[in-house]
């Protein structure tokens, strides 16, 4: 199953989570009941879930009816051979069109950052689609496109750069993320393509989500 994950929803079931979960929801459309999931089957405890987005992030998310699909998305995901492509507004003008940043990412606390473990090596291509401005700031809209599948990958790489996701409340200072709040209700960041091998069929398939409509407002609304 394809689905276009809304902001707001987190993707993993976890005991400090008290709302509905994208992997609960997923389950019990699957009639089964994650609480009775067995220890030797992952595609059971994971409820499906191949990959995940980030609670804030929306768009585009795949997941498994069987645990067959599971195995063999799963594989392509570590293996690299999916392809995933991201819209994020972000802060700033950059002196190149395009470029690419390669970094190790690494967990200190509740946050990640770029680190020296070459063993935590993260890829992000970055490509600017428009410069516009809001509330007196230079804003650039960009296609990332991750090789890696790090927590956070695309938030921190952006930053690193000097050019923060818009309304990011983690990876953006406190002052700037309140400013952004005045005209972006959300982290501009939405998955907005997909493509991988269908796990039955074998054909190579490609799926895409336009912006949700609170994100198409912060454009209208921006020059």
């Amino acid at each position: 199953m394809v689905i276009d994950k809304p902001s707001g929803w987190i993707v993993n079931k976890a005991q400090t989570v008290k709302d509905e979960t994208v992997q609960e929801w997923f389950w019990h459309r699957m009639e089964g009941s994650l609480d009775y999931a067995r220890d030797d089957n992952e595609w059971e405890r994971k409820g499906g879930v191949v990959h995940r987005l980030d609670k804030d992030t929306s768009g585009v998310m795949v997941l498994a009816k069987t645990p067959e699909a599971y195995e063999k998305l799963k594989q392509q995901f570590l293996e690299r051979k999916t392809v995933k492509k991201y819209v994020a507004l972000v802060h700033g003008e950059f002196k190149e069109a395009k470029g690419l940043i390669s970094t190790p990412i690494e967990r200190i606390g509740q946050k990640f950052y770029v680190g020296k473990d070459l063993s935590r090596m993260a890829i992000t291509e970055w490509e600017v689609s428009k410069v516009l401005s809001a509330k007196g700031q230079v804003l650039s809209l960009v296609e990332l496109t991750p090789h890696t599948g790090r927590t956070h990958q695309l938030r921190v790489h952006m930053r690193h750069l000097g050019h923060p996701i818009v309304s990011d409340p983690l990876y953006g200072d406190r002052k700037t993320w309140k400013r952004d709040l005045e005209f972006c209700p959300r982290l501009f960041l939405h998955a907005k393509y997909l493509e991988f091998t269908h796990p039955t069929t074998g054909e190579r398939v490609k799926f895409e989500t336009d912006l949700p409509q609170e994100l198409e407002d912060v454009l209208i609304n921006v020059d």
